[in-house]
């Protein structure tokens, strides 16, 4: 049971993990829960209104990377669509050799995969990082063999907020004839994407990021590239993922797509002003708290701190008591005990690891919720280093 704020003030800087679904995009879904409730595979006025909504959405969400809406196919959230980029791939190629490469730092939907691919009998390359979470595309160039059949790096790092170097890991990728897959569920609708410029042959979005709902995403594929459906059933998002349609949830992220291109000039300004100020004050009102990822190279909304001698949940708690949501590592797997493997990969150790924080803005987040954390996070940090048994004076 989750401890509830008594503080009047409540600031949600949790943003990366899920949004609110925006009152524009639910009333976009709103008539195809009843009203419009058809099928879009039925052979009638009922199937046909809803096959039309989601060729309208298809072609949002399409515009938002810069792509085809036949390069679209809908799924039901990142982590299928990552399954079905990364196994599709894998299966539909393997003629061509065994070897995979992906980093050390991917969400676990792109990891547990590969993971599995290699008990199937796949070889795989993890690159590593570099102690601001950067991939080396050099690094991914010197991994590539004859029989590498596919590369997957992501481009937003979920965690820490690093933009990988994309674009050129996309050029290597295409000199050798590899196909390159990115995740670009924190990225997307944060920052600008042309799947065609960043030399992408598949890309995974996520409604639930953008302020649309849960529950639904989509794999961008390349016209021309090959996968093997990994839900078989029907002749669905053209014969590449059976099922039928969650016809609400993708209305409501085509509307997602539509507002996130519209805003993404200014509210990537904003938000970029707004982390800065939080990571600046982070740093000067408390002692031992470093950042982590790149600090130029970076999400507008992503913070990500360590505070010395310190573990992130025990910060977390007294923050949500005073009514400010944050996260420690990546949402999936904030009930692990184990620290993030990310950080790890960047060089940290488990004791900082463990101290992590992640805050994400968002839309609703001002000035003054930045002021509010500010105000409230360096006597936390004090009452709890006073009651550590790690604190600096304790000689550990």
């Amino acid at each position: 049971m989750s401890s509830q704020p008594n503080a009047q003030r409540q600031v949600y800087l949790d943003h990366s993990a899920t949004t609110p679904v925006r009152p524009e995009v639910l009333a976009a879904m709103l008539p195809y829960f009843a009203g419009k409730f058809g099928n879009a595979s039925s052979v009638h006025r009922w199937g046909y209104a809803a096959r039309e909504a989601i060729n309208d959405a298809r072609e949002k969400v399409a515009s938002l990377i810069e792509a085809s809406p036949n390069e679209i196919i809908f799924t039901s959230g990142g982590t299928e669509a990552d399954n079905l980029a990364i196994r599709g791939i894998a299966h539909a190629r393997k003629s061509k050799g065994n070897h995979l490469i992906t980093s050390q730092i991917e969400h676990h939907a792109v990891l547990h995969t590969f993971e599995a691919l290699q008990k199937e009998g796949f070889e795989v390359t993890f690159v590593p990082c570099d102690k601001y979470g950067l991939i080396d595309p050099d690094d991914v160039r010197r991994a590539i063999r004859k029989d590498t059949i596919l590369v997957s790096i992501m481009h937003g790092q979920n965690e820490v907020g690093t933009v990988e170097p994309i674009k050129q890991i996309g050029e290597i990728a295409r000199e050798h004839g590899v196909l390159f897959h990115t995740d670009a569920v924190q990225s997307a609708g944060k920052i600008p994407i042309d799947v065609k410029d960043m030399n992408v042959d598949l890309l995974t979005l996520s409604s639930h990021k953008i302020y649309g709902p849960k529950g639904v995403g989509a794999l961008y594929v390349r016209r021309g590239v090959r996968l093997t459906p990994q839900v078989t059933g029907g002749a669905h998002e053209r014969m590449r993922r059976a099922g039928t349609e969650n016809v609400p949830g993708i209305i409501g992220f085509g509307e997602a797509s539509r507002l996130a291109k519209a805003e993404l000039p200014e509210e990537a300004e904003r938000l970029s002003k707004l982390r800065d100020k939080l990571i600046e004050g982070l740093l000067r009102e408390i002692p031992d708290v470093a950042l982590n990822g790149h600090p130029v190279l970076r999400l507008p909304h992503n913070v990500n701190v360590s505070v010395k001698y310190l573990e992130g949940e025990s910060i977390l708690l007294n923050l949500d008591r005073m009514g400010v949501a944050a996260s420690s590592g990546s949402a999936c797997t904030s009930g692990s005990l184990e620290p993030s493997h990310v950080l790890l990969a960047m060089g940290l150790s488990h004791e900082t690891a463990h101290g992590s924080l992640r805050f994400s803005l968002g839309m609703s987040n001002t000035e003054e919720d930045v002021d509010y954390v500010l105000e409230i996070l360096p006597p936390i940090v004090g009452k709890l280093r006073a009651m550590s048994p790690l604190g600096p004076g304790s000689g550990l």
